[in-house]
C-alpha cells in the first residue's frame, strides 16, 4: 500500500535492467519503495539492479528473468513477480522495449516481427495480467513507457515507431477503462535519451539522460497526468510537429 504521502512502498518492473528503469528505480527506492521485483532478460544485469535498489533503500528485492519475444509467457511473469511482492503492488512499470535497426531491418520479416512483438505485442499481453490483477485488488498504478516516436512516425524508424504507436493508443483505450477501478495508468513519452539502447544517435535538441527521465518521471507520478513528458517541453513541441505538412516532417525527422 502507498505510503501516507502517496509514495509507492512496492514495485513491479518490467524490463528491470534497462537504463531509465534502473535509473528510476534507485529513485523509487530512495522515495521509501521497500519492496521491488525487477524482471528482465539478463540475469547479471538484474541483480545488479537489485542491488542498486538495496543501496538506496529496497529492503526486499527479486528478479524474473523473461524473454519479451515469448509473447505465451507473459501472464507467467507477471504472476511469478506478484507472488514475489507478496502483497499489494501499489506500482508497475512497463519498460520493455527494442529500437532495432531500421534500415537492416526493414525488408527482413521475422527482424520486422521481432520489433513489433518486443515493443508492442508482449508489453499488450502483460498488462492484460497487471490490468486483472490490479483491479481485483482495487488498487494500484501503472507507468508504460511509450515515445515521442509515437506521436508522428518518422521514416528511418517506423518499425519501432509504429510499435510504440500502437502500444501508447492502446494504453489511452485501457486507462479509460479504469476510471472508477482504483487503478491508474500513466503514459511515459519521453524524448532522445542517452542510453545503451541509443547509444549511436547523433545529440539532438532536447535530449536528456536516463536520470533526467527519472526525475521527470517522479513529478508526473505525483499528478493526475495521463501523460507524462520527457522533457515537459516536448508536449508543446510535438503539439506543432504532428501537424506540419509531410514535406518539412520529412526533411527535419530524417536527420
Amino acid at each position: 500500500m502507498e505510503n501516507a504521502f502517496g509514495q509507492p512502498q512496492s514495485v513491479v518492473v518490467l524490463g528491470g535492467s534497462s537504463d531509465i528503469a534502473r535509473a528510476l528505480t534507485k529513485r523509487l527506492c530512495a522515495a521509501r519503495a521497500h519492496t521491488v521485483v525487477l524482471c528482465g532478460r539478463n540475469q547479471a544485469l538484474l541483480d545488479e539492479s537489485a542491488e542498486e535498489a538495496k543501496d538506496y533503500g529496497a529492503s526486499a528485492t527479486d528478479t524474473v528473468v523473461f524473454d519479451a519475444e515469448n509473447v505465451s509467457d507473459a501472464a507467467r511473469v507477471v504472476t511469478e513477480a506478484f507472488e514475489k511482492v507478496g502483497e499489494n503492488v501499489d506500482l508497475v512499470v512497463v519498460a520493455v522495449g527494442l529500437l532495432g535497426d531500421q534500415f537492416a531491418q526493414e525488408n527482413d520479416a521475422t527482424q520486422s516481427a521481432r520489433v513489433a512483438v518486443v515493443n508492442f505485442a508482449w508489453p499488450v499481453a502483460a498488462l492484460a495480467e497487471v490490468r486483472r490483477r490490479l483491479v481485483a485488488q482495487g488498487s494500484g498504478r501503472i507507468l508504460v513507457m511509450s515515445s515521442v516516436a509515437a506521436i508522428r512516425i518518422r521514416r528511418n524508424a517506423y518499425l519501432y515507431g509504429g510499435a510504440k504507436a500502437g502500444l501508447d493508443r492502446l494504453c489511452e483505450g485501457m486507462a479509460d477503462s479504469l476510471d472508477g477501478t482504483g487503478v491508474r495508468l500513466q503514459l511515459l513519452r519521453p524524448g532522445v535519451v542517452r542510453t545503451r539502447m541509443a547509444k549511436d544517435r547523433a545529440t539532438v535538441p532536447f535530449m536528456t539522460d536516463a536520470e533526467e527521465v527519472a526525475g521527470y518521471v517522479i513529478k508526473g507520478l505525483a499528478t493526475n497526468d495521463r501523460v507524462i513528458w520527457s522533457p515537459p517541453i516536448l508536449r508543446y513541441a510535438y503539439a506543432v510537429l504532428r501537424h506540419l505538412p509531410k514535406r518539412i516532417w520529412s526533411t527535419i525527422s530524417d536527420r
